[in-house]
C-alpha cells in the first residue's frame, strides 16, 4: 500500500467579518473534496480551521498522485476516417496523432470510429498547484475587496500563505502573495513560526496563543464564562449566536469580569440583556435567577492588565445604557395607548394598509377566535388594539429586536392587566422554530390572529414565498400558528379565521385555497420528524378545520397494523370510481352477506374516541371478507349492482372518516 499524505494550506489576513467565516469554512471543505474527488485522489478527509486571522484546510490520508483513467474517445465517422481502399484517411491519421494511439487501436462502434486511451494520473504537487488558488478565489461572501494594486477581490487582504505537503513546501500564489512554510502566532504573540510538518500545525499555533480549532475555542468560552461567574456564585446568560459571534471574533478568548451600576436593572431586563449581549457582545450573568450588574467580556488579549479593558468596556455599556434610560423615560411620560394613534404613521406592508389598520384587524380576528373558544375577551381585545403600539416609541426603534418585550413593560408601567401586560411579549412567540410558544391565552389568541393576518396579507399581494426564501417571514408564521394550536390544545378553525382574515383586508384576494394547502404542507413538515409522512398525507382531509381532532387521527393511524383491514379498505375504494348518491336498499339485498354487513355498518357509529372506532371497523372486517366471498358486485340486473354500490358507498364513509387508507 502506498504511503499516504498530509496537506496544510493556511491563508492569513487582516480581520475577517464574523459572518463571513462559517460559510468560508463550509465552502472550503466542498471545494476540497470536490477538487479531490474530480481529480480522482483518494483521501480520508478534509478539516478546515478558521480564526478571524486564518482560514487553514488539513487533507489526510492523501494519494501522492491522481489514479491513471481509461478513457473512450470517439473519432471521425468511419467513411471519412478511411480511404475507399481501406487505409486511414487524413482525418483518421490526425485523430490518432492528437491522442496518441497507432492504427491497431482503433475499433469501429456504430459507425464512428473509437479508441480506449489511457489518461496518466498527475502528482499530488502538481493538482495543488493547479487548483488551491482557484478554491480559495472561488469563496463568495458579502463586502469583497480589493486592495494595492490588484484586481482579485477577496474578504480582506491576505498577509501570508503556508502551503505543504507532509515536510515539503508546494509553492502557490494567491493575488500577491507567495506561500512559506512560515506562519503567524496571535497578535500579541510570536509572529514568525515556522511549520515542520501539518501534523505539528494545531499545537504549534497554540503555543502562539491560537486556538485554531473553532469547536474547540467555543467549548473554552463557554469553560471560562463559567468559570469566571463561579467566582461571584453567577451563571453566565448566553444564545447560540452570541457564542458562535464569540468564537469568531477571538484567536484565544480570556474572560474579564466588568461591572455596571446597579441602577440601570430598573429597565426591563431584556433591554439590558438585548444591549450586553446583541450589541456589546458581553455574556450577562445571573445569580439566583435574577439580572446581576455584572457581566463578562471574551477578550483577545494574553497580557496581564485588564485593568483598560475593563474600563473601556464599562464606559461603552454605560453609554448605551444612558441612551436607554433616556428613551425608557421619554417614552413612559404617556401611556402605551396613547401611541396606538402614530402607528397610522407606519405601513405594515404595501397595499395593506397601515400598522394601525392592522391593529384593529388583530381585535376583531382575536375576538373571533375568543369567541370560537367560548373565553371572555376584553383583556383578549385590548392585548390586540395595543400588541403593536410600541412600534412607535423610541426605544423600539433603537433596539427593533424587543419589539413586545418592550411593549409589554410600558403596559406594566400604563398599569394595564397582568394578562395583557403578557399577552403583548407573548403574541411574538414562538420567536424561532425551537422557542417557547406563548403561555397566556392573550398570547396565545393575538399571536395566532396577527400570523394569520400576516400570511393573508402576503398571500393577497401575491408574494408567497417561493424556493428556500421567505423575507417576509410566512413559513415561520404559519409554523408559529401550527405550534401555538397544538401545544395548548385549542380547537379553533383554522379555514374559518382565514376566510375572515381575507375579507377584513383593504384588497380582496381569492387566495384561501392556496393558503390553507400552505399551512397544512407547512404542518407535514413539521409534523414529520414524529409520524410518517403517508400517515400525516392520509389524514389530511380539511386538518384545519380542527387540529388538534386531525393530530388525534395521525396518531391512532400510526399504530395501526391490520393487513385485513387495509386490504378490504383498499378494494371498496378501488371498486368505487365515485360514490354511489343512491340510499340503499334492503329489498334488493340477494345474498345474505349484504345483510349482514348493512347490519355491521350501522353498528359503526362516529366518535371522536377514534381508537374504538378503529377496533369496530376492525370488529366488522369479517362481514366485509364475507361480503367479497359471496357478492359479485357488478351484477348483470342493474338495480342490483346500484344497491351493492350504494352499500359500498356508505362502507367507504365509514373508513373515510378515520383517513384515506389508499394512501397508506
Amino acid at each position: 500500500m502506498s504511503e499516504k499524505s498530509k496537506y496544510l494550506l493556511e491563508v492569513g489576513t487582516e480581520e475577517l467579518p464574523y459572518k463571513f467565516i462559517p460559510s468560508a469554512i463550509k465552502q472550503l471543505k466542498e471545494g476540497f473534496e470536490n477538487f479531490l474527488n474530480t481529480n480522482k485522489v483518494a483521501f480520508e478527509n478534509v478539516v478546515v480551521y478558521a480564526t478571524p486571522r486564518r482560514l487553514a484546510v488539513i487533507v489526510s490520508g492523501l494519494d501522492k498522485e491522481s489514479k491513471d483513467e481509461e478513457k473512450i474517445v470517439k473519432g471521425p465517422i468511419k467513411k471519412v476516417a478511411y480511404t475507399e481502399d481501406g487505409k486511414l484517411s487524413p482525418a483518421g491519421l490526425g485523430f490518432c496523432k492528437k491522442n496518441g494511439l497507432r492504427e491497431e487501436d482503433l475499433y469501429i462502434e456504430n459507425d464512428y470510429i473509437h479508441a480506449k486511451i489511457i489518461v496518466k494520473g498527475k502528482s499530488i504537487v502538481e493538482l495543488l498547484k493547479e487548483n488551491v488558488p482557484q478554491i480559495v478565489l472561488k469563496l463568495q461572501g458579502s463586502h469583497f475587496m480589493r486592495w494595492a494594486d490588484n484586481e482579485e477581490k477577496f474578504s480582506r487582504p491576505i498577509r501570508w500563505i503556508v502551503s505543504i505537503l507532509d515536510r515539503e513546501e508546494v509553492k502557490i500564489k494567491i493575488i500577491d502573495k507567495e506561500s512559506s512554510n512560515v506562519t503567524r502566532g496571535h497578535r500579541f504573540a510570536q509572529q514568525n513560526a515556522i511549520v515542520g510538518h501539518p501534523d505539528d500545525y494545531v499545537e504549534l499555533m497554540r503555543n502562539c496563543c491560537v486556538i485554531v480549532d473553532q469547536d474547540e475555542r467555543k467549548q473554552r468560552i463557554i469553560e471560562k464564562a463559567k468559570e469566571e461567574a463561579a467566582k461571584i456564585g453567577a451563571e453566565p446568560y448566553y444564545t447560540d449566536d452570541l457564542l458562535e459571534e464569540v468564537t469568531f471574533i477571538t484567536e484565544y478568548p480570556v474572560p474579564a469580569l466588568c461591572e455596571f451600576s446597579s441602577e440601570y436593572l430598573r429597565l426591563p431586563e431584556e433591554l439590558v440583556v438585548t444591549v450586553m449581549a446583541v450589541h456589546q457582545r458581553y455574556f450577562a450573568l445571573y445569580k439566583d435567577g435574577k439580572l446581576t450588574n455584572k457581566f463578562i467580556t471574551m477578550t483577545n488579549y494574553i497580557g496581564d492588565e485588564f485593568e483598560n479593558i475593563k474600563a473601556g468596556n464599562v464606559r461603552v455599556i454605560k453609554a448605551r445604557l444612558d441612551d436607554a434610560v433616556f428613551f425608557f423615560n421619554e417614552d413612559t411620560k404617556k401611556p402605551l395607548f396613547d401611541y396606538v394613534e402614530d402607528l397610522k404613521g407606519i405601513t405594515f406592508q404595501k397595499g395593506m394598509g397601515s400598522m394601525y389598520d392592522k391593529a384593529q384587524r388583530l381585535v376583531k380576528l382575536s375576538k373571533n377566535i375568543a369567541g370560537e373558544l367560548n373565553i371572555s375577551s376584553p383583556t383578549i381585545e385590548r392585548t390586540a388594539l395595543l400588541a403593536k403600539a410600541d412600534l412607535t416609541t423610541s426605544l423600539v426603534f433603537e433596539f427593533t429586536e424587543l419589539q413586545g418585550f418592550i411593549g409589554s413593560d410600558y403596559a406594566r408601567v400604563s398599569n394595564e392587566e397582568n394578562g395583557v401586560v403578557e399577552g403583548i411579549k407573548e403574541h411574538y412567540f414562538p420567536l424561532n422554530a425551537e422557542s417557547e410558544t406563548a403561555k397566556s391565552i392573550e398570547g396565545q389568541i393575538v399571536g395566532i390572529a396577527d400570523k394569520i393576518d400576516t400570511i393573508a396579507a402576503v398571500f393577497a399581494e401575491g408574494k408567497k414565498p417561493t424556493g428556500s426564501s421567505d423575507p417576509l417571514g410566512v413559513r415561520r408564521a404559519a409554523l408559529g400558528v401550527i405550534r401555538t394550536v397544538l401545544a395548548n390544545n385549542l380547537k379553533i378553525n383554522l379555514n374559518v379565521l382565514i376566510n375572515k382574515a381575507l375579507e377584513l383586508l383593504p384588497v380582496k384576494a381569492d387566495c384561501a385555497e392556496e393558503i390553507k394547502e400552505f399551512i397544512i404542507q407547512r404542518m407535514i413538515i413539521f409534523l414529520s420528524d414524529k409520524y410518517s409522512k403517508n400517515v400525516l398525507e392520509a389524514c389530511a382531509k380539511d386538518p384545519l378545520v380542527d387540529i388538534i381532532d386531525y393530530l388525534k387521527r395521525v396518531e391512532v393511524v400510526s399504530k395501526l397494523d391490520n393487513p385485513a383491514l387495509l386490504e378490504c379498505a383498499n378494494r371498496v375504494i378501488r371498486i368505487l370510481k365515485t360514490n354511489s348518491e343512491k340510499a340503499v336498499d334492503e329489498k334488493l339485498f340477494v345474498e345474505n352477506a349484504e345483510g349482514m354487513l348493512y347490519n355491521e355498518i350501522n353498528k359503526v357509529e362516529k366518535t371522536s374516541d377514534y381508537n374504538k372506532y378503529l377496533s369496530e371497523l376492525i370488529a366488522i372486517n369479517p362481514a366485509v371478507e364475507k361480503f367479497f366471498e359471496d357478492v359479485l358486485v357488478m351484477d348483470k340486473d342493474e338495480k342490483v349492482k346500484e344497491n351493492r354500490l350504494a352499500l359500498l358507498t356508505i362502507l367507504k364513509e365509514k373508513y373515510d372518516y378515520l383517513t384515506d387508507f389508499s394512501k397508506l
